[in-house]
């Protein structure tokens, strides 16, 4: 008779691995068909990224049953450490015993009574950034999609409009971290520590978003902002129970305010860039989004009250999230031994989820390579979203609905404003999937939309500086 111990099965190893370098070969030539093809060895596989092992969770119901024992499964390992050193300890990133705390004091700025609110943000954004555009321009699409998804969770977060060098220098730095990123994670600590060209340009744009963040909050301090239509307002405002002193410290208000920020501003761009483009490369889609966006905007922008008659508009969203869900490779830490599934796990293990490898699974969503918006026709008990894409348990992302109604009013309302003309051969994606699984350049000429667009014939506005993306 076998023992307890002896009946639990070893976690499989991924074949394939060099002897120094394991499988990060692999992992940065082709990273998505690598982790496509990790489930054909078994619902957890154990990787070899330089010496460090990983254990990859490739099943979904064991993935369910991974983000939700958040204590057991803690955001940590060599993702969430950059993450940190970047950061800081915001709701995004914090271990779990920290956790509950933040969210408690977060929570109200996410309660559904306050996004009627946060969609007239949005779409008086809009209309005034759409309205700068230029019949006939030329625009790589997701330099300027990102830039209206931060224009609008500054004026959310802040309550405010960053003037316009700030704004393009927290763009710039940021665009510098997350083209980064991934390969700053993969380096051991050692070689990260080399001043080369890109280890200086990314440690100072750390530098530089923790200081200009810093300044917006002391800024805000300073204005005795109490306006609680904003996030920061409302949390500068929280008091702690016990002793009735400020909730958080200015340390932590910032981490908040970077976690806000990127958080914010890099889901809305990538889903709503791989929505245009893949809308555009599929005429049928194009057609059926169009058909509905003009019937119920009639070339106007879209609005909290148009939301409910927008449903081919968010499955195309979802559809895009699925393909490429923005949080593509995440990391945690065992804290203790555990099981998962038929596995034992032991204490400091490192593990990691992809939302990228769980919706492709044709289990979940046959042919899963095929973009097919009528996936999310609801019916029956079917998901909202593409499972795990805002993660889950405890740890959901707490900004999930403010992300999705901002994609919607923004594809909505672009699309309702101007027709996209996508280059051939214009969408150019990072060798490397970055922090997020975001699309590169996507360059397109937009046309006004006449007679309905009342944007056409407008003077051409003043230039803005697009925001780089250095070679790190």
């Amino acid at each position: 008779m076998k023992s307890d111990t002896e009946s639990i099965p070893s976690v499989p190893k991924a074949p394939g691995a060099t002897p120094v370098l394991g499988h990060l070969p692999a992992l940065l030539r082709a990273p998505l068909a690598f982790l496509r093809g990790l489930p054909a060895h078994g619902p957890l596989v154990e990787i070899r990224l330089g010496r460090k092992p990983i254990v990859v969770v490739c099943d979904p119901e064991l993935t369910r049953s991974f983000l939700v024992q958040d204590r057991v499964f803690d955001k940590g390992g060599p993702l969430f450490d950059r993450l940190r050193e970047a950061g800081g300890q915001g709701l995004a990133t914090c271990p779990s015993g920290e956790h509950r705390r933040q969210r408690r004091l977060i929570q109200p700025a996410f309660h559904q009574a306050r996004f009627p609110g946060y969609a007239g943000i949005m779409t008086e954004r809009l209309d005034a950034i759409l309205g700068g555009w230029r019949d006939g321009q030329t625009l790589d699409l997701s330099v300027e999609i990102r830039k209206i998804a931060a224009d609008v969770v500054i004026a959310a977060v802040f309550g405010t409009r960053l003037e316009r060098g700030i704004h393009t220098r927290l763009a710039t730095d940021f665009d510098i971290l997350l083209s980064g990123f991934t390969r700053h994670s993969l380096l051991p600590k050692p070689l990260r520590k080399v001043p080369t060209p890109g280890n200086v340009r990314y440690d100072q744009a750390t530098k530089r978003v923790r200081e200009t963040m810093t300044s917006l909050v002391a800024e805000h301090r300073e204005r005795g902002a109490t306006d609680e239509t904003n996030l920061l307002s409302m949390l500068i405002s929280a008091r702690d129970p016990e002793s009735d002193s400020p909730a958080l410290s200015d340390e932590e208000l910032v981490d908040q305010a970077v976690t806000m920020y990127s958080a914010g501003t890099e889901t809305t761009a990538g889903s709503v860039g791989w929505a245009l483009y893949l809308a555009a490369v599929h005429p049928e889609v194009l057609g059926r989004l169009t058909e509905e966006i003009d019937t119920v905007l009639g070339g106007r922008t879209a609005t909290w009250e148009d939301l409910p008659r927008l449903t081919y508009t968010r499955q195309v969203l979802n559809e895009a999230l699925r393909m490429y869900p923005p949080g593509w490779f995440l990391t945690r830490q065992v804290m203790s031994d555990a099981k998962l599934g038929p596995y034992s796990v032991a204490e400091g293990t490192t593990m990691a989820y992809s939302p990228y490898l769980i919706s492709h699974l044709p289990s979940l969503y046959p042919d899963p390579e095929r973009f097919d918006p009528d996936r999310w026709i609801q019916t029956g008990r079917q998901p909202k979203v593409p499972v795990t894409v805002f993660g889950g348990g405890a740890r959901k992302c707490i900004g999930d609905e403010f992300s999705l109604i901002e994609g919607v009013l923004l594809l909505a309302s672009l699309l309702s404003h101007w027709k996209v003309d996508l280059h051939p051969g214009s969408l150019t994606l990072p060798r490397l999937p970055q922090l997020t699984l975001n699309p590169g350049r996507m360059v397109a000429t937009i046309t006004a939309r006449a007679p309905r667009c009342p944007y056409a014939n407008q003077p051409e506005p003043e230039p803005a500086r697009a925001a780089g993306s250095p070679d790190v």
